[in-house]
């Protein structure tokens, strides 16, 4: 089942101002996040995010790409693919923090 392209392009639309205004995870949460971007995302996009089973989301593959559409991603993930949707275990600021830590360069979680 595909969403409808009018509502994806309205949430779209909606996000930057809703991302705008939103604080950052606390700095518990974050370590948590950081963990999850290491373990959990790196399982398909490889140990490194360069790549595997999911694209590279290394920040120069990400770099010309709407921090929108990637929280969007995020959030709900891709139909028809593997990517599954985040939206049970992070919110929308979380998802945006993530998108921020990877275009940084950011994806240790050591950091």
């Amino acid at each position: 089942m595909h969403a409808d392209p009018r509502i994806v392009a309205a949430v779209l639309a909606l996000l930057p101002g809703m991302l705008a205004a939103a604080e950052p995870p606390a700095p518990a949460r974050q370590r948590e996040l950081a963990h999850l971007l290491a373990h959990d995302c790196g399982s398909c996009h490889g140990g490194r995010l360069a790549g595997g089973l999911g694209p590279p989301l290394t920040a120069e593959a990400l770099r010309a790409r709407p921090d929108e559409s990637l929280v969007a991603t995020i959030i709900h993930g891709r139909p028809g693919t593997p990517m599954p949707p985040w939206r049970p275990f992070l919110t929308e600021t979380e998802a945006q923090w993530l998108v921020q830590r990877l275009k940084q360069g950011e994806s240790d979680a050591s950091r």
